[in-house]
């Protein structure tokens, strides 16, 4: 799921100057009944469906794939980690490529390797060839979320410009669900082989779209590459206590949530639940929970400020894992929702954030955040399941539990800091 989630638009990758001004920008922009508009939006969706199933293609297929190469759940882990951590290292590196070579471009060889690779990796012929793949499908898949909102940005009009970026955001997330559901039912049929090819399928069937229906960009200039001006940006953003804090929480609740989702399907398939592959696909249902609490977090910032609603973010977190404990397959669903409820509130709360204090280089300080944020998955993902083979569920909840100490730690340091800025006196200017 990506920060635009929050309802402000989180450009990833883009450099300030792509932002039109909603005072000047060309009347020629597209918007909702001009040419070109609905094809645009479809073959984003397109996009952001086929890179998230796939991004997350192996999480709901871990136990088969545990059994299949005869390996443990921490061992099997990787085939989710290697690709959200290359997703991490690539994200900010790709965003400053496709200033130079067009968002249209980074787009298009990002689909074609992703999908590309897709296609490969139901016939890897071991554990090390199938996390070798996934890493350089993470890689590939970072070029999307890099290039797609600037070019929303630069080709849609202001005020049209949120409802686009919305669709874009309704094929991440409905492609990471889907993608897990058809994994699940066709791993039921025919085996974790049969899982992925039909995600890779599936996502080729989109990658098509995509190239047929995504019109041409009219007002992309491109940009000379500055390592150093990069380097300065993202430097000035590492050296800002708040956003160090942000990035923090936002690592801190995807580890929460990489841990909680790379393991519950060993959970589910083993005593006392024994759940087929396709009903432990469905679970991840659970994330249409996310889409409505996600939305809902501006207004629970308005009333609560932003702290409150992280308190109320964590709290609910909390609550969900250690009902999860529970031998109760309708106790563990539960949990599943309130983990999965808190989560996506806090990661709207901390994206949002992250865009309202960067002051300049916004796509830079976001692309940060979402490094920071698929990092945590990764460690998420890797600790939990170390964790569930060694010492089984409750390990697995006692690390998320660790995790959402870390953003309270965080939160209360915050306000101790706020508290303290506000009782410092005011500096006195000196009389002329």
């Amino acid at each position: 799921m990506s920060p635009a989630h929050t309802g402000a638009p989180v450009i990833p990758g883009a450099s300030t100057a792509s932002f039109p001004d909603p005072e000047t920008s060309t009347p020629e922009g597209r918007e909702p009944g001009r040419p070109g508009y609905r094809r645009m939006s479809l073959a984003l969706f397109a996009a952001g469906l086929a890179t998230f199933a796939l991004l997350y293609s192996t999480q709901a297929l871990l136990p088969a794939i545990s059994d299949g190469f005869g390996v443990t759940a921490g061992q099997a882990s990787w085939t989710v980690s290697a690709a959200t951590g290359a997703l991490a290292l690539f994200v900010l590196p790709l965003s400053a490529l496709s200033e130079r070579f067009g968002r249209t471009r980074m787009m298009t060889w990002s689909m074609a390797v992703a999908v590309g690779v897709g296609l490969l990796v139901p016939f890897a012929p071991s554990l090390e060839w199938l996390v070798a793949l996934r890493a350089v499908q993470g890689a590939a898949i970072a070029g999307i979320p890099a290039s797609a909102m600037a070019y929303l940005a630069e080709e849609v009009k202001p005020k049209a410009l949120v409802g686009a970026i919305g669709l874009f955001v309704a094929g991440n997330s409905i492609g990471g669900m889907s993608g897990r559901l058809v994994t699940g039912w066709a791993a039921q049929l025919g085996g974790w082989r049969a899982g992925l090819l039909a995600v890779g399928l599936m996502s080729l069937a989109c990658a098509a779209a995509f190239l047929v229906l995504l019109p041409r960009a009219r007002f992309f200039r491109p940009a000379s590459l500055n390592p150093h001006a990069l380097g300065r940006t993202v430097a000035g953003h590492l050296r800002d206590p708040l956003l160090l804090r942000l990035y923090g929480i936002g690592a801190l609740f995807m580890t929460v949530f990489g841990a909680v989702y790379t393991v519950i399907g060993y959970r589910l398939v083993d005593e006392p639940f024994s759940l087929g592959q396709g009903v432990v696909g469905s679970v991840f249902l659970i994330y249409l929970v996310g889409t409505v609490s996600s939305a809902a977090a501006g207004q629970l910032v308005a009333r609560t400020g932003r702290r409150g609603a992280l308190y109320l973010a964590v709290t609910t977190t909390a609550l969900g894992l250690l009902l999860s404990l529970s031998d109760s397959l309708t106790a563990v669903l539960t949990g599943l929702v309130l983990i999965t409820a808190g989560f996506f509130a806090g990661h709207a709360v901390a994206s949002a954030a992250v865009s309202r204090t960067a002051r300049s280089g916004r796509a830079q300080a976001s692309a940060l955040y979402q490094s920071a944020y698929y990092l945590g998955s990764s460690a998420g993902g890797t600790l939990g399941a170390l964790a569930y083979h060694s010492a089984g569920w409750a390990a697995t909840v006692g690390i998320a539990l660790l995790a959402v100490l870390g953003v309270v730690s965080i939160t209360l340091y915050g306000s101790h800091a706020a508290r303290a800025e506000r009782r410092m006196p005011a500096p006195v200017v000196a009389a002329r």
